[in-house]
């Protein structure tokens, strides 16, 4: 059964793994270049992780999608109880990622390394974890929940409306988005050349 809430919720996924590509490619281009990365851009991308991603998508699955799955696949539970703490811990994980960017930012090159390796842990912990729900958790609610619980679903993650998913922005994060899209390298944004080039901002 193909339902919207699993499109909106793989769509996310999509998402947020081209966001977090663009974070390491924007990164790796300012230490390949001897630069400085683009303060500005690297603090709007991890902003939108923590208000999207973390407020909305991870709520959301943690309320409504695990519990009914807890139900009905015990045998998920240890998986779900993890996945449940992973979420929790979310927004503590990215803003010990900001607070090392912060520190990048007024302490300068010796806090780059440190930054870098924050980005690196962050992300791939954030792969492994969308990886699993996509091969374990979304395969079993497919296969396990009745209509009515993708009725509810539908309506509940069909209010997300993620700009970077194809949704219009609401006011007060259009000027993010502009930031993110034009300035960000692909896969998330059209940036590109120098991060230190006023031109691009």
């Amino acid at each position: 059964m193909r339902t919207a809430a699993l499109d909106v919720i793989r769509d996310e996924h999509q998402a947020l793994a081209a966001m977090l590509r663009s974070l390491k490619l924007l990164l790796a281009q300012a230490r390949r270049e001897g630069v400085l990365p683009d303060f500005a851009v690297l603090r709007a991308m991890l902003f939108y992780v923590d208000e999207f991603p973390e407020r909305l998508h991870h709520t959301k699955e943690s309320a409504l999608l695990f519990p009914r799955l807890r139900e009905r696949a015990p045998e998920l539970a240890q998986v779900l109880s993890r996945l449940d703490h992973e979420h929790a811990r979310g927004e503590a994980a990215v803003r010990e990622v900001e607070h090392a960017l912060l520190a990048f930012e007024v302490l300068g090159e010796p806090r780059r390394a440190a930054f870098e390796h924050a980005v690196e842990r962050y992300i791939a912990e954030y792969l492994e974890h969308m990886a699993v729900e996509e091969t374990e958790i979304l395969p079993a609610a497919q296969r396990l929940l009745t209509a009515a619980d993708w009725s509810e679903l539908d309506a509940a993650f069909a209010a997300n409306r993620d700009p970077l998913t194809g949704h219009e922005p609401a006011d007060e994060y259009r000027e993010l988005f502009h930031t993110i899209v034009h300035n960000a390298p692909a896969p998330i944004g059209l940036g590109g050349g120098n991060p230190q080039d006023p031109a691009r901002r």
